[in-house]
């Protein structure tokens, strides 16, 4: 019998129950690191299993370990971007096949969370390349990889961070106050949002809803989906970072007060948080950075523009290779370039733009742009389409 992390009262009931020694440690300003080793052993055995999927999960571990041992092996001869490149790639495959296997006969390769481990793998690989991360060691990578609170869902710490954390003892008042009663708000507060909120809007909303040739139900599915999306996400993400906050670990928060986003731009700075600082920091300026050393484009805002495109796509083939994902990427790279066009040349932004009522326009305006994207993510277009 397996769990999906974080769905069910029962897996909940394990999850609690699994916290008592670490807080019990915690309190006795003992290190966890070696219980929460354990702890997520147990648990991903819990939400994987010993059948195929674990053994897809040994074979994805033992893959990445050797490609990171390797590249870090040949970093220390000489950095040469095209062996980077060679490595890089092969830390994807694993991820690439996943995706691709979806759509094929042959059915899913992989296992659950596999997206979010890859991220902390070929960040791994390009820290290594950059030359910020100069030693490896090997129960800390392991435990950073596969971390259970995060495993399905994210979000997406930093290696580093999560080393140095995990490795000092933290004093009974500053757990007191720093990571068990903010973890413990976390981890009510998201069982509020999915158990409750969640779920009546799903019951009382999406699932009255049938897609006709009216536009009415793709209207009230906008919405309803929107607002189901957030609920269910941000519930189980901050279950996550409250769960790690009691293991002694402050991941990164996924979620704040996306709605009160004022364009695009800020919208990506409180939604999925650990996801679009992943790929801003390693895409967008990545790409940014190449394209103006290199000379690839005259302006800052064309080369800022064009990553943006190739970020959000990407982001979009993430999700899955369905045309409704690559398309909410597509979507999204477009309002941020729009985004960025228009604060940088509307006259009437620049007039208005620190007036309360433009202010509170801006509100609505993103708020319906972002609605509209979760309709395409949600697929619901698809039967329109057809």
């Amino acid at each position: 019998m397996t769990f999906s992390q974080y769905d069910s009262y029962l897996y909940m009931y394990i999850l609690l129950l699994t916290m008592i020694p670490a807080i019990g440690l915690g309190l006795a300003g003992k290190r966890i690191k070696y219980y929460g080793m354990a702890a997520s052993a147990f648990m991903i055995y819990l939400i994987i299993g010993l059948d195929i999927q674990f053994k897809f999960l040994l074979g994805f571990m033992v893959w990445e370990l050797a490609c990171i041992y390797l590249f870090m092996w040949s970093r220390k001869k000489e950095k040469n971007k095209w062996t980077f490149r060679l490595f890089l790639l092969a830390t994807m495959m694993p991820l690439i096949i996943n995706k691709v296997s979806a759509k094929l006969p042959i059915g899913v390769l992989g296992f659950i969370g596999i997206s979010y481990l890859s991220f902390r793998t070929i960040q791994i690989v390009i820290e290594i390349y950059d030359g910020a991360i100069k030693d490896l060691k090997f129960l800390d990578m392991v435990y950073f990889i596969l971390f259970f609170p995060s495993l399905s869902s994210g979000p997406i710490d930093r290696s580093r961070r999560f080393e140095e954390e995990i490795n000092q003892a933290i004093p009974r008042g500053e757990y007191l106050s720093k990571y068990l009663m903010p973890g413990i708000k976390k981890v009510f507060l998201g069982i509020l949002y999915k158990f409750a909120v969640a779920t009546l809007i799903h019951l009382y909303f999406i699932s009255n809803i049938v897609p006709s040739k009216s536009v009415v139900p793709i209207i009230l599915y906008m919405y309803a989906y929107t607002m189901y999306l957030f609920f269910d996400f941000a519930g189980y993400s901050l279950i996550a970072v409250g769960t790690s906050y009691i293991f002694g670990v402050h991941a990164p928060d996924n979620f704040n007060k996306p709605f009160l986003s004022k364009d695009m731009k800020e919208f990506w700075t409180r939604w999925h948080i650990s996801l679009s600082r992943w790929f801003g920091d390693y895409i967008f300026s990545r790409y940014v950075l190449n394209a103006m050393r290199n000379k690839k484009f005259k302006k800052r805002a064309t080369a800022s523009h064009v990553a943006q495109m190739i970020t959000m796509t990407v982001m979009g083939f993430w999700h899955g290779l369905t045309w409704y994902y690559v398309a909410y990427g597509v979507y999204q790279g477009l309002m941020l370039v729009l985004t960025d066009e228009f604060t940088k040349k509307s006259k009437i932004y620049k007039k208005y733009k620190k007036e309360k009522w433009f202010q509170r326009l801006q509100i609505v305006i993103t708020f319906n742009i972002v609605c509209f994207g979760m309709l395409i993510f949600s697929g619901f277009l698809d039967f329109y389409v057809k």
